[in-house]
C-alpha cells in the first residue's frame, strides 16, 4: 500500500519541489503519505518536500503556506458584533428600563419613553464599545504569547512564531521544547518525548532517527516521529516537517480540543457578589420609596417609572465592564514593561506578592561576562562598564598585592602608556576564537559569537582603544584549548618575530612560567613571586570572579619547529564575573521600600552567588547550599525560611521545596524559571513568573507570567502594575457607590420627608450614564501612584471594599445628598420657587458634584498639586464633556423640554457651584489627615 500510494503521488516525475509546483494537488500528496511518514526513508521524504539540508527559503515557505494554510488548529470564531452588542441587554435592570419605556409609551408619555430607549440604547453602545475593546487587547496578548519555532530558513537558523512553519521545513527541537508540528527525525541526540496528551502514554518515548517502521505501526510506537502536542523532555534534534495545522494527528482529533474558556478572575467573583449584594439592598430601598410614594397618592405609572429609574441609577451595573476595561489597560502597560501576564487572576495577585523568588544569572545579572580587575606584576586596574559594550575605563592602583579600596583607584588618562596592561590586553584580544559584533536590524546589543569568555576579553582591549582582526586572520598557528591543558595560544607574527601568546588556568600557566613581565622588560620569575601571584589570583576568585593568566614566549621569525607552552613570561591576571544589572540593583532596593522580600536562588557556586547578592544588597550574607537543604527536614526548612535570602548550588527539587516552605510561612511567591526543571517550582507558586528569552515552552506553560526581556526590574514593573490596577478598580468602586449611595440616600430623605419628587426618572438615567459612566470610566486609566511601591503588599484575603472604605463611602453618600437636599430646599422654600426649579438646581448639584469628585478619586493623597490637572487627560476630556452636556440640559429648550428642567439663575448657579464642591473638598481636606492617607487596598 505505501509503495503504490508513494508511486501515485510521486510524478516519477518528481521534476519539481512540491511547493513551487503551485499545483492543486500539492495538499493531495501530503494526504497520500501523511499517515506513513514513518515507514518512508528520510530521502525520499526529503526529495517529495523539496526539502535540502539549508532549509526552505522565505519565498518557498510564502508559497507552501498559501497551499497549506497556517500551521493552526481550527478554533471557534469569536462572537459576532451583532451578538456582543445584544448582550448588553442581559441584565435585568435593561429589561425594567425597557418595560418602563413600554408602559410610558402606552399612556402617551412619548418624550419619556424615547428618552428612557435612547439611554439604553447608548449605555448598550458604550459597554459594547469597551467589551469590544478588551477583548481584542486579550486576543493581542494571546497572539503575543504565541510558541516560537526554530527552523532553518534561507541557510540559517531563525525564530519564527510556530504557525508560519510548512511542510518541508528543516526545525530544531531542544529540551523542554513543545512540539509545533508532526515531523519525521533527521538526527537526534538522546532524545526523549513527553506524548501522553497524544497517546495516553504515560512514559516518555525514546527516539530514533534511524528507524525505518512498518506501515501499519501504532502511533504510539513511532519512535523516528514527533507529534504537534507532545514535550521534549530531554535531548535535542532536528527534524523535517512532514503535516501542520489540522492535517496533524492532532488535528485528526481537534474535535476533542475546545478553545479554553476565559473565566472570571476572583476578583470579577467578588466584584459580581458585590453588586448583587448592593441590588437587593437597593432594591429593598427602592421599594419602600415607591410604597411610601403611593401612600402619598402618587400616580403609580410615574412612581413606578421613578423606582425603576431610581433602581437603575442605583445599582453600578457598568462596573464589570470598567473592571475588564481597567484590566485590559493594565495589561498593555505591563507588555509595554516587558511582562506579559498569560493568567488574568494573576494580576490581582501582584498585588500581593511578598517575596520574589529570582534566578541570578541573566535575571538579576547580564548574563554577559565582564573584565572587572587586571592585575599585573605591579599594578591592580579595574575596568568600568558591563557587558559586551565596549565603552568603560580603567583605573589604577599601585598596591598589586591586596585588594585596595575604591577610593585608592585613579582613572588612567592614557592606557596605552601603561606598558604591562597593554600586552596583557594585547594577548586577551588575540588568543580568541570569538567574535565581536556591534548592534545591527535594530538591536541595541552587542553580541558575542564564540565563547562569551573570550567575547569579554575582546570587550577589555576594545575598551582601551585595541583593535584587533578577526580570527584566524594574522594567526599563523592555533593550539586549541582541551580540559587537560586547561590553557589555549596562537602562534602570530609580531615585530619580526613570532610570538606565542597563551591564556588559561591561573596555576597552569604559572607552573609553566619562567619569567614574569615588569615595565616590559623580562624578569625571572622566582617561586616566591610565583606564590604572591598565586595568591593574587585566590583573591580575584575569592570575590566570584573567573581568573585567567595571560602569557607570552618569543620565537625565531623563521622557527618550524614544535611550539611548546613551557617556558613563558607571566604577564598578567585577569578577573572577570557576569555582573548584577544596573537596573536589578534599583529594583531590590524598590522591593525592600514596597514590602518584599528578594531571594536569590541559583545553580552556581556560593561564592558567586554571595558576591552578587552582596553587591544588589540582598540578604545579610546568609547563603544556603543544596547539600545543606538535603539536610533540612521541611519543617525546620520552613521555620527558617524568614532569614535564608541566598540559595545556591540547588537542583529543580530544591526550589520547590523552598517555594513551599515560603508558602507554609504565609508568604506570597512569586518564583522565575527558564529550564524544563524550573516548571515544578514556577507551577507552585502563587506567581510563575517564565523567562521568555531563554525559557523553555514548558516552563512558558507553567507560568502566569512571562518576562520578555529576562530582567529581574520588569518583575518589580510587574507587581507595581499589578498594584496600580487593583487600586484603579478600588477607585472606580469608591466613585461610583459614593455616588450612588448619594442619590438613593437623597431620593430616600425626600420620600420619608414627604418632599415633591426631586429627580425624575430621565434625570437619573442620565446622572447614571454621562456624570457616573464616564468619569468612571478613565478612573480605570490612572497610572499606579507615584508612592505605590512605598506601602506594603495588601493582604491576599483582603476585600475590594474593606471596613473604613465601606464607611468612607457612606460618609460620601451622605455628603453627596446633604449637598443635593440643601441645594433642593434653598430653591424650593428660601426663593419659593417652583418644585421644577428646585429639581433642576437639584439635578445640576448632583451632576457636577459627582464629576468634581471623580477628580478626588484619582489619588490617596491631594490630587492636584500631586498629580496635576493633566495628567489624565481622558479624565479632563470626559469631564468636559460630561459638563457641557450637563449644561445643554438647562440652557438649551430642546434639553428643557427632554430632561424636564427650567432655566437657572445666576444667583442658583452660586448655589450650585458651592454645593457641588462640598464632597471633593472635604475628600481633599481629609487627605491631610495620615489615616486617611494611606489607601485601604
Amino acid at each position: 500500500m505505501l509503495e503504490s500510494a508513494f508511486d501515485k503521488h510521486s510524478p516519477g516525475n518528481r521534476s519539481e519541489p512540491l511547493g513551487l509546483a503551485a499545483n492543486p494537488t500539492a495538499d493531495a500528496k501530503l494526504a497520500g503519505l501523511g499517515r506513513f511518514f514513518h515507514a518512508v526513508n528520510l530521502e525520499q521524504i526529503a526529495e517529495l518536500l523539496g526539502s535540502g539540508p539549508a532549509g526552505l527559503t522565505d519565498r518557498e515557505a510564502v508559497l507552501r503556506r498559501g497551499q497549506f494554510g497556517s500551521n493552526e488548529l481550527a478554533q471557534a470564531p469569536p462572537p459576532a458584533h451583532w451578538k456582543l452588542f445584544l448582550g448588553q441587554f442581559r441584565a435585568a435592570v435593561v429589561w425594567l428600563l425597557v418595560v418602563a419605556a413600554l408602559i410610558s409609551g402606552a399612556m402617551g408619555e412619548w418624550t419619556d419613553s424615547l428618552a428612557i430607549m435612547a439611554i439604553v440604547l447608548l449605555n448598550g453602545v458604550l459597554g459594547f464599545l469597551q467589551e469590544d475593546k478588551s477583548r481584542r487587547a486579550l486576543d493581542a496578548l494571546q497572539k503575543m504569547s504565541a510558541p516560537l519555532a526554530h527552523v532553518f530558513r534561507d541557510g540559517g537558523l531563525q525564530a519564527i512564531p510556530a504557525k508560519d512553519l510548512v511542510p518541508g521545513d528543516r526545525i530544531r527541537i531542544e529540551a523542554g521544547d513543545h512540539i509545533p508540528v508532526d515531523a519525521r527525525l533527521l538526527d537526534a541526540a538522546s532524545l526523549s518525548v513527553q506524548e501522553s496528551a497524544l497517546t495516553g502514554e504515560s512514559n516518555v518515548v525514546e527516539k530514533d532517527a534511524q528507524a525505518l517502521l512498518e506501515e501499519n505501526t501504532p502511533l504510539a510506537e513511532r519512535n523516528n516521529m514527533v507529534y504537534l502536542g507532545t514535550i521534549t523532555t530531554a535531548g535535542k534534534a532536528s527534524a523535517i516537517v512532514v503535516a501542520t495545522g489540522m492535517r496533524t494527528e492532532l488535528g485528526r482529533i481537534a474535535g476533542l480540543l475546545e478553545r479554553q474558556q476565559s473565566e472570571p478572575t476572583p476578583l470579577e467573583r467578588r466584584l459580581d457578589e458585590l453588586g448583587k449584594v448592593l441590588m437587593a439592598v437597593c432594591l429593598v430601598l427602592v421599594a419602600i420609596i415607591f410604597l411610601l410614594q403611593i401612600w402619598r397618592g402618587g400616580d403609580w405609572i410615574a412612581v413606578f417609572l421613578l423606582s425603576v429609574s431610581l433602581a437603575v441609577a442605583a445599582v453600578p451595573e457598568g462596573l464589570p465592564a470598567v473592571v475588564t476595561l481597567a484590566l485590559a489597560l493594565g495589561l498593555e502597560r505591563m507588555i509595554k514593561r516587558h511582562a506579559l501576564v498569560r493568567k488574568l487572576p494573576s494580576v490581582e495577585t501582584l498585588g500581593s506578592v511578598t517575596v520574589i523568588c529570582s534566578d541570578k544569572t541573566g535575571t538579576l545579572t547580564r548574563n554577559e561576562m565582564t573584565v572587572r580587575e587586571i592585575v599585573t606584576s605591579l599594578r591592580r586596574y579595574r575596568v568600568t562598564g558591563a557587558g559586551f559594550d565596549p565603552r568603560g575605563q580603567f583605573l589604577k592602583s599601585l598596591a598589586a598585592e591586596r585588594p585596595p579600596d575604591a577610593s585608592s583607584f585613579q582613572p588612567v588618562e592614557q592606557p596605552r602608556d601603561e606598558i604591562d596592561l597593554i600586552q596583557a590586553l594585547t594577548i586577551a584580544g588575540r588568543c580568541t576564537t570569538a567574535q565581536l559584533h556591534p548592534p545591527d536590524d535594530g538591536s541595541e546589543q552587542w553580541r558575542v559569537v564564540g565563547d562569551p569568555t573570550e567575547g569579554a576579553l575582546i570587550v577589555a582591549a576594545l575598551k582601551a582603544g585595541l583593535d584587533f582582526p578577526p580570527p584566524p586572520q594574522g594567526v599563523l598557528r592555533e593550539i586549541p584549548f582541551d580540559s587537560d591543558r586547561k590553557a589555549m595560544s596562537i602562534i602570530v607574527d609580531e615585530c619580526h618575530a613570532q610570538s606565542m601568546l597563551t591564556k588559561g588556568a591561573p596555576e597552569v600557566i604559572l607552573a609553566r612560567s619562567s619569567h614574569e613581565q615588569i615595565e616590559g622588560q623580562t624578569r625571572p620569575l622566582t617561586s616566591e613571586r610565583r606564590e604572591e601571584l598565586l595568591r593574587l589570583g585566590t583573591e580575584l576568585a575569592s570575590r566570584a570572579m573567573r581568573v585567567l593568566a595571560l602569557a607570552r614566549r618569543s620565537y625565531p621569525p623563521a622557527y618550524r619547529g614544535v611550539y611548546h607552552e613551557s617556558e613563558l613570561t607571566f604577564v598578567a591576571l585577569v578577573g572577570m564575573l557576569d555582573p548584577p544589572r544596573e537596573e536589578a540593583k534599583e529594583a531590590v532596593r524598590r522591593c525592600g521600600q514596597a514590602g518584599i522580600r528578594p531571594i536569590m536562588i541559583t545553580g552556581d557556586h556560593p561564592a558567586t552567588a554571595a558576591a552578587i547578592a552582596r553587591e544588589l544588597e540582598i540578604g545579610d550574607g546568609l547563603v544556603v547550599t543544596g547539600r545543606e537543604l538535603d539536610g533540612m527536614s521541611d519543617e525546620v526548612l520552613a521555620s527558617q525560611a524568614d532569614r535564608i535570602s541566598v540559595y545556591a548550588r540547588v537542583t529543580a527539587e530544591h526550589k520547590q521545596r523552598v517555594v513551599h516552605a515560603l508558602k507554609r510561612r504565609g508568604e506570597v511567591v512569586a518564583m522565575t524559571g527558564d529550564g524544563v526543571n524550573d516548571a515544578p517550582a514556577v507551577s507552585a507558586a502563587d506567581i510563575g513568573i517564565a523567562m521568555g528569552t531563554s525559557g523553555t515552552d514548558v516552563t512558558k506553560a507553567a507560568s502566569d507570567m512571562v518576562l520578555t526581556d529576562d530582567n529581574f526590574a520588569s518583575i518589580v514593573n510587574a507587581v507595581e502594575e499589578g498594584r496600580g490596577i487593583f487600586d484603579n478598580i478600588q477607585k472606580v468602586v469608591h466613585f461610583l457607590l459614593s455616588c450612588n449611595a448619594g442619590e438613593v440616600l437623597f431620593m430616600f430623605v425626600a420620600a420619608l420627608a414627604g418632599w415633591p419628587t426631586p429627580l425624575v426618572p430621565i434625570q437619573l438615567l442620565w446622572i447614571n450614564l454621562i456624570t457616573d459612566g464616564l468619569p468612571a470610566l478613565t478612573l480605570g486609566m490612572e497610572r499606579p501612584d507615584a508612592r505605590i511601591m512605598s506601602r506594603p503588599p495588601r493582604p491576599p484575603r483582603e476585600p475590594v471594599i474593606t471596613l473604613a472604605r465601606g464607611l468612607r463611602i457612606g460618609a460620601y453618600g451622605v455628603l453627596f445628598a446633604l449637598s443635593m437636599a440643601l441645594g433642593f430646599t434653598y430653591v424650593l422654600w428660601h426663593e419659593n420657587a417652583s418644585a421644577q426649579s428646585a429639581r433642576t438646581v437639584a439635578f445640576c448639584i448632583a451632576c457636577y458634584s459627582q464629576m468634581f469628585f471623580a477628580f478626588g478619586c484619582r489619588s490617596e493623597r491631594l490630587t492636584f498639586p500631586q498629580l496635576g490637572v493633566f495628567s489624565n487627560s481622558s479624565m479632563l476630556t470626559a469631564i468636559l464633556l460630561s459638563g457641557l452636556l450637563q449644561l445643554g440640559t438647562v440652557m438649551l429648550p430642546a434639553g428643557r423640554a427632554v430632561f424636564e428642567t427650567v432655566a437657572v439663575t445666576g444667583e442658583q448657579w452660586i448655589v450650585i457651584i458651592l454645593l457641588s464642591l462640598v464632597p471633593v473638598t472635604v475628600l481633599e481636606v481629609l487627605k491631610f489627615l495620615p489615616a486617611h492617607g494611606q489607601p485601604a487596598n
